[in-house]
């Protein structure tokens, strides 16, 4: 394989849309981002243009190779990652949306779930997905879909038009992985990271829940295939008549956060990694056993290979980390996220201030859909720059949440975490991320893992890169951070943080909304 070969990654995220070449270094050749609208219809309730997201895909991709003059027949394949647990319905015959995506954070089903917990469905739930019963995932989004989208959008007058042509296939379900596939090659594929978000598929028998699609009334028939996340047999490849003018491979995909586990080379049982971005998602590698957690945490897929067995893993999904800086740039506390070290810095402490960002609820290992926002220990004496950093610390309390009740499952100590994501360049962040948990954090040179990981799970299928072994010499540690707290002042802090978060904890009422 030539130097002057690449691999592409779409990065789909929550709040824009990235592409990425790779060399084969896995070094970054180009780098191109936009933004999507915010939709919030009504309070609780979030959602994205999926059509924008399209057009903003294709821009990005014609923007990276622009810069860095590589021409589509340069590629030899396209990845892609994704928003998890977003979800859509589209028309086969026109490519249309039926209605605007719903967002991964929205809570509109809150109720829905409220009575499969009242029905004792949840242990059945949890038994056959590895999922809490939360709004957070896909199924009660597409069940609110096929009741509420609005017909008009697929040109019929009748209500049940939409259920009637999801049962012929010819309105079509898919997360944000799905819809892309579908843009980029014309076929209706999701693969099985991002099956695993959904609380439709069964992680053990590797196949749609025929029960849970009766639960949710979502026609089997609209359901996209599902295949491994590195796919030698590639999903299919870009129309050499549309935008790229070139056919190239669509040969890997995996949900955001196994995307970066992937990236961030953590192949074997006990590896692990945090990612900060919109939220924070924590995974660690089990191998081909799927551990059930007795502490709050998630049973998902970690990733699987061409010829493979699926690897699980054990995550911990905090839904609100870096959307706590993007709160606290919206009230201007701050004019941008570069602030925040600098104002943390400025004080010694919070003088007691505790933030709890439960803005769209509590996930790991928490999972209360009613806490909301709070900020406790408030006195006049107050300043921004405690928010500022309460704010921050909220960040580091929620990781380490996460990082007990990993502990507990899986029986590991962890000595080291390998970290990613945009807030991961603050230092100061990754310090107080060190001191609160009490371990090592381990910064990569390539920051950009998510993205990373969708293109080694591609250039693998493809024979870009021969082996994971070449990926492990790929990754480079940018910078170490060790404790420095005095471990007893950790802990007291922690122990008032629980303090704050159960003052969180549910708040928010229906009669009230």
């Amino acid at each position: 394989m030539t130097e002057s070969t690449y691999v592409g990654a779409v990065d789909q995220g929550t709040t824009g849309t990235r592409f990425i070449v790779f060399d084969h270094g896995g070094q970054v050749v180009a780098n191109a981002y936009e933004t999507h609208e915010q939709i919030y219809p009504e309070p609780g309730w979030v959602e994205h243009d999926p059509m924008e997201i399209w057009e903003n895909t294709k821009s990005v991709i014609t923007q990276a190779l622009g810069q860095a003059g590589v021409s589509p027949d340069q590629l030899e394949a396209i990845g892609v990652t994704n928003q998890r647990e977003t979800t859509l319905l589209w028309d086969a015959d026109s490519g249309r949306p039926v209605h605007n995506a719903i967002v991964w954070q929205d809570r509109r089903t809150t109720d829905r779930v409220e009575q499969l917990e009242a029905e004792g469905q949840v242990e059945t739930i949890r038994e056959k997905t590895g999922l809490e019963a939360d709004a957070y995932f896909s199924a009660t989004k597409a069940e609110w879909l096929l009741d509420n989208a609005d017909p008009i959008k697929l040109e019929r007058s009748r209500p049940e038009d939409i259920r009637d042509r999801a049962e012929k296939g010819d309105v079509l379900f898919g997360t944000i992985d799905s819809w892309l596939i579908y843009n980029l090659t014309g076929e209706h594929i999701t693969e099985v990271t991002n099956a695993s978000r959904t609380m439709l598929y069964n992680i053990h028998d590797l196949e749609w829940d025929d029960d849970l699609l009766a639960e949710f009334d979502v026609p089997k028939e609209m359901l996209p295939e599902v295949r491994p996340s590195s796919d030698d047999d590639t999903y299919g490849t870009t129309d050499p008549d549309g935008f790229l003018e070139a056919e190239i491979p669509v040969a890997g995909a995996l949900g955001d956060q196994q995307a970066a586990l992937f990236g961030q080379t953590c192949f074997d049982a006990g590896d692990a990694k945090n990612t900060y971005g919109t939220g924070s998602f924590f995974l660690m590698n089990t191998g081909s056993e799927a551990v059930t957690s007795d502490h709050g945490l998630l049973t998902t897929i970690g990733f699987q290979r061409s010829g493979e067995d699926v690897q699980y893993a054990l995550e911990g999904s905090i839904f609100i980390t870096g959307a706590a800086i993007e709160w606290l740039e919206d009230l201007s506390l701050i004019d941008n996220p570069a602030q925040t070290a600098e104002l943390a810095r400025s004080v010694d402490s919070t003088d007691g201030v505790y933030v709890v960002p439960a803005f769209t609820g509590l996930g790991a290992p928490h999972w209360d859909q009613r806490a909301r926002g709070t900020i406790v220990g408030m006195t006049r004496g107050t300043r921004k720059e405690h928010i500022v950093r309460a704010t921050l610390e909220s960040i580091a309390y929620q990781t380490r949440d996460v990082a007990e009740a990993m502990e507990a499952d899986s029986g590991i100590e962890m000595t080291s975490l390998k970290v990613d994501g945009g807030a991961v360049k603050n230092n100061y962040l990754c310090q107080l991320q060190s001191d609160i948990i009490g371990s090592e954090i381990v910064r990569p040179v390539v920051d950009e893992t998510t993205a990373l990981g969708s293109a080694y799970a591609a250039g693998l299928a493809v024979g870009y890169w021969d082996d994971v072994d070449s990926l492990r010499d790929n990754w480079q540690i940018d910078r170490e951070f060790e404790p420095e707290m005095d471990a007893d002042r950790a802990d007291n802090r922690y122990a008032r943080w629980t303090e704050a978060v159960d003052r969180a904890r549910d708040w928010a009422r229906d009669d009230e909304e």
